[in-house]
């Protein structure tokens, strides 16, 4: 007689002990997984975000022989285009487009860089540079009411740092286009940058420079801070933006960027 081959598999006991063990095991990770996930959105991880983008840009320029740098902007709701506290902010890889057409960008227009998605930063956190540029000149916003305006926290949430080809930090003047270079166009299809006309109809998620009132040409920046976005939309709808709560971040968020290496530099 043939010997009975011998069966595998788990008997139901051993599945049931298995499952519990997967279980167990699951929610003794969750804490973790929620630590993790919690931490992207504090300054710290915020921090991290930045570096590692700035980071890439200074790699494109040095690729590229470009200025290259990441554009920090608010994106464009067409459904609630004033309402800026709550729209999300990205960051968003630049490069130097000589090529564009001389008739339609000025010398300093940026595009976005081919094949780079936008990175959103975290719903808690927001990045400013505090200042903004008025007609009279360039300002930086040290009480309520400018804090308060809505043309300046679009300008304010709007702001470059920009890499040489040599990989070092410079101020360029900085003005964003589409990639076609056409500042009126509706015919481009540009996914990032577009005219206002077609991010409103569904084309392109950021207005690109001199489309609406806070978005224009400006120089590149070396410095930031990082505020929480909470904090600041309470004192912003009690019309003490800045004595309540940009006052004090500015001095104790304020961050640097190295303009050797590319990394930043903060108080903590």
């Amino acid at each position: 007689m043939k010997a009975k081959s011998g069966q595998s598999g788990l008997s139901l006991m051993e599945m049931t002990v298995v499952v519990a063990i997967v279980a167990l095991l699951a929610v003794l990770a969750m804490p973790a997984v929620k630590a993790l996930l919690g931490s992207f959105e504090t300054s710290g991880g915020a921090k991290c975000m930045i570096s590692a983008a700035l980071s890439t840009a200074r790699g494109i320029a040095a690729k590229e022989q470009h200025y290259a740098g990441v554009r920090f902007q608010k994106a464009y709701n067409p459904d609630d285009p004033d309402n800026l506290l709550s729209a999300p902010q990205y960051m968003i890889f630049i490069i130097h487009d000589a090529q564009m057409p001389s008739s339609d960008s000025p010398v300093n227009g940026f595009r976005a860089v081919d094949g780079l998605q936008p990175i959103k930063l975290p719903e808690s956190i927001g990045v400013m540079d505090l200042r903004y540029d008025p007609d009279s000149g360039d300002g930086i916003v040290d009480n309520d009411a400018e804090a308060g305006n809505q043309n300046v926290t679009r300008d304010t949430t709007s702001f470059s740092i920009v890499f040489s080809p040599s990989g070092k930090l410079i101020i360029h003047n900085v003005f964003v286009i589409n990639r076609d270079g056409k500042k009126t166009s509706n015919t481009c299809n540009d996914d990032i940058f577009n005219t206002l006309f077609n991010v409103t109809n569904g084309i392109g998620s950021f207005i690109q420079d001199k489309q609406v009132a806070g978005l224009q040409q400006e120089s590149s920046r070396s410095s930031f801070i990082i505020y929480e976005r909470e904090k600041f939309r309470q004192a912003y709808s009690k019309g003490r933006a800045w004595t309540d709560y940009l006052s004090r971040a500015a001095v104790e968020g304020r961050i640097c960027v190295n303009p050797y290496t590319g990394t930043i530099i903060s108080r903590d």
